[in-house]
């Protein structure tokens, strides 16, 4: 018995010390950003429902702005803050050729810009 409770405590600790890491674990298409790319430049989802992991890989803050053929901006992220993550989901989005930026004064200029195709 006292082996088992040992095994027990053992594992609790092993998740715990896990779940301390990275912090957010991926959901869906995971996108890291950094000075001034996105990584992946080119994403591919399904259309309907899109969750994406973004993770700041910079040292400045960033976003993920869409938007569609026209300019018309489909969905927007909160900032994240150099060193952070954060999940952004798209509840209905429509199949179609989508160009991301970064909205943050200056960012897309720099080529903080990409592709999302949604099928």
């Amino acid at each position: 018995m006292r082996t088992l409770t040992l095994v027990l405590v053992s594992l609790a600790l092993l998740s715990t010390l896990g779940a301390c890491g990275s912090g957010l674990a991926v959901q869906g298409t995971e996108v890291k950003l950094t000075e001034y790319k996105f990584d992946p430049k080119e994403i591919s989802v399904k259309s309907g429902k899109a969750t994406f992991t973004l993770v700041n890989a910079g040292t400045t803050s960033h976003d993920m702005t869409i938007a569609d053929s026209s300019g018309k901006i489909v969905a927007k992220s909160e900032v994240v803050q150099a060193g952070d993550s954060k999940y952004f989901t798209i509840d209905n989005l429509p199949a179609g050729s989508y160009q991301i930026y970064c909205d943050l004064p200056g960012h897309k200029d720099s080529g903080m810009v990409g592709t999302l195709t949604a099928t």
